[in-house]
């Protein structure tokens, strides 16, 4: 049996604590337990930035939600 394939979700956000003049790009992996985070993390200067490479794959943005931390702008599938 091969090893199990996991979905990936992509977080942006703005200005948070660790970078407070840029966006980040913060790779969440779903797995049956729940979402973890990844090492990835990519930093941008602007959001159009943080976009083009998740646009570029071919992932669907989903908009914020009302229980969303407030640097969370959009998540990507």
């Amino acid at each position: 049996m091969s090893a199990p394939q996991y979905l990936s979700m992509f977080t942006i956000y703005a200005h948070p604590k660790d970078y407070p003049d840029k966006f980040v790009v913060r790779e969440f992996v779903i797995k049956p337990t729940g979402a973890e985070p990844s090492q990835y993390a990519d930093v941008y200067d602007t959001l159009d930035d943080a976009r083009e490479p998740l646009i570029r794959r071919g992932l669907v943005c989903l908009t914020r939600q009302p229980g969303d931390e407030p640097q969370i702008v959009e998540t990507w599938l």
